[in-house]
């Protein structure tokens, strides 16, 4: 970060009010100041900021997230017309504090997601969430399948990636439709805490971007060593026998049974064996060993995997969803759930996918 784009962040926090949730114990702004600059938000180096090099610009429609100027223009902070951004973004170029610390931010509370719908959100995660969404959603999936019959390759279909760290599709659930949502089901809306843990800067410091130390969790959820040892509900989820492990747990083993379940109908189904790299894009390739793994001669573009079915795209798009928000059992449990216990469902149809003893919320 440049000394002078620095002192013009300083200079926000000084005359421009802090989002309400961040006003608080606020530390002295030197303190802020070196928290955010061991930060993702604040390295420049990363590849969410360097993608772009080559090309010498961020282009508009990812500006909004991979530059802090970006962002402001989106925002409107920079005098131009607020909810889109007028052209391409410097490269290299983080999530500063003049970014979140300026008026238009301190404003924001209309959020639009992927799907189309608006949220209203009057705390300080206003500005966290027009980024931390995904860039997909049901619609987006199901304006790619519509013609499509449910177990019929389709050559022109293509892997649809949410994005990265969808934390406010996941918070909202069921309203936004950021997970892929199966017809005639039902899904959990915003998942609701205690008032005191409510928005993203109460469970986040919204600096350096680390969760809450869990002496603030586990002060209610009494026996839980570590937040991801927290239980939402009696119930064993998973079917494995074990109902007092994390809800962290029971999704992850949802999920990993998802993942067998791919494969197997990717094998059985699409007679074209498939393996996954969350790593390398587009993560779903040909598994030409069968395997069950993506080596790394196998996880590459021309070899991405291009035998989609739409019931195989609509399991894989919730697959990626759990996998890319490693925060969904506590952003909202109960619709990770059901994301991948519909998703294990719907694949059962057609592969021999064990469900035996999952509950559903």
């Amino acid at each position: 970060m440049s000394h002078s784009r620095l002192m013009l962040s300083l200079f926000s926090l000084m005359f421009f009010s802090v989002p309400a949730g961040l006003a608080q114990d606020t530390p002295p702004i030197s303190s802020i100041v070196e928290s955010w600059i061991a930060s993702p938000h604040a390295d420049k180096k990363a590849e969410a900021f360097v993608h772009w090099n080559k090309e010498g610009a961020v282009p508009e429609d990812c500006a909004t997230c991979h530059s802090g100027p970006g962002l402001m223009d989106f925002l409107g902070a920079d005098g131009s017309m607020a909810g889109k951004v007028d052209g391409p973004a410097p490269i290299e170029s983080p999530i500063d504090c003049v970014t979140c610390h300026n008026q238009a931010a301190t404003d924001l509370e209309q959020i639009t997601f992927p799907s189309g719908e608006v949220v209203t959100e009057t705390s300080a995660s206003a500005i966290c969430m027009v980024c931390h969404q995904g860039r997909e959603s049901s619609d987006s999936v199901n304006a790619a399948i519509a013609s499509g019959e449910d177990d019929t390759v389709n050559g022109e279909l293509g892997f649809i990636n949410v994005h990265y760290a969808a934390s406010a599709a996941t918070l909202f659930g069921g309203s936004v439709r950021g997970g892929y949502q199966y017809e005639g089901k039902t899904y959990a809306e915003r998942f609701v805490h205690v008032p005191e843990f409510t928005t993203c800067a109460t469970c986040h410091n919204p600096h350096t971007t680390k969760a809450v130390a869990v002496d603030q969790c586990v002060a209610c959820h009494k026996g839980a060593e570590t937040v991801r040892a927290i239980r939402t509900t009696p119930a064993d989820i998973d079917g494995d026998g074990d109902a007092k492990e994390g809800i962290s747990a029971e999704i992850s083993t949802l999920h990993e049974k998802l993942g067998e379940a791919i494969r197997l109908y990717a094998k059985d189904v699409t007679a074209a064996p498939v393996a996954y790299d969350s790593h390398a894009y587009p993560y779903f390739f040909n598994d030409l060993n069968g395997d069950g793994v993506s080596s790394p001669d196998e996880a590459i573009f021309p070899n991405r995997y291009q035998s989609w079915t739409p019931r195989l795209l609509r399991a894989a798009y919730n697959y990626q969803f759990l996998a890319k928000e490693p925060g969904a059992y506590a952003h909202n449990p109960r619709y990770a759930i059901q994301l991948a216990y519909d998703s294990l469902e719907d694949l059962s149809t057609k592969a021999a996918a064990d469900m035996t003893g999952m509950t559903r919320p």
